[in-house]
């Protein structure tokens, strides 16, 4: 996923598409893959770069774009980047949310994570337990930061997560014991489509995320979201969303 996430370039704070080639999803398969029908009517296989379940945002017949890339060492020529759903594209590589929101903090344009001086990727925090960023001001305070990659809206809401995640709880426990230690700990949910007007845990697929995460505010960890706009070949952080835990 690193290999995809380097074909998207900053851009004053938001990061430029790849060329993309427009298609027909014909189904997802093994998880990492998809068989996508194209405007000259060959089938490709693309790389599908999500973990999850994808609920919501998978239909087979829906217009998706796709990435190229003729590396001689990959296997697949072309990645899933985008879906089009009825009321918004959705962002379905997981790979851009760290990149965006890196980028975003870089140019300064979330207000309530600037100050600080330097940036650092995937930080070991014990336990084999890594987290997204780091960011780190003059006098030495830290801010741990851990990513979602949101795609499910229901009702107008967007939910984490589409799957059970264990993966997801201990980033939860590990953000709350540095909380409990005195440093700043954030879980920041990136919702990639434009059609969400609020964000919430999805109880209803993993019961214990959602009590994880209340539990993590109560210890200080702070909560962000923000929802995305698609531009001419371009994504960009948007709004931050109102969240109900």
């Amino acid at each position: 996923m690193a290999g995809t996430a380097r074909i998207y370039r900053p851009d004053q704070g938001g990061l430029r598409f790849p060329r993309l080639v427009r298609g027909l999803l014909v189904a997802r398969f093994q998880r990492f893959s998809a068989h996508v029908r194209l405007a000259n009517h060959h089938l490709v296989t693309a790389h599908c770069p999500n973990t999850g379940s994808m609920l919501g945002c998978c239909e087979p017949g829906r217009p998706v774009f796709l990435s190229r890339r003729d590396d001689p060492g990959r296997r697949l020529k072309y990645t899933w980047e985008l879906i089009q759903m009825p009321d918004s594209l959705v962002g379905i590589n997981t790979a851009v949310p760290n990149l965006l929101v890196k980028t975003a903090i870089m140019a300064g344009r979330i207000e309530t994570l600037s100050g600080y001086q330097q940036v650092r990727a995937e930080i070991p925090v014990g336990s084999g337990t890594r987290l997204d960023l780091l960011l780190e001001d003059k006098r030495g305070g830290r801010c741990y930061i851990e990513i979602k990659n949101c795609t499910l809206v229901e009702d107008g809401a967007a939910c984490f997560p589409d799957a059970v995640t264990t993966r997801g709880q201990r980033h939860l426990k590990e953000l709350a014991r540095l909380a409990r230690n005195g440093h700043r700990a954030v879980i920041f949910f990136l919702v990639q489509r434009e059609d969400a007007r609020c964000f919430r845990p999805a109880d209803r697929i993993d019961p214990a995320y959602g009590r994880f995460l209340r539990e993590a505010l109560r210890f200080g960890v702070e909560v962000l979201v923000y929802d995305v706009h698609f531009g001419p070949g371009r994504i960009d952080l948007n709004r931050f969303l109102p969240f109900h835990l």
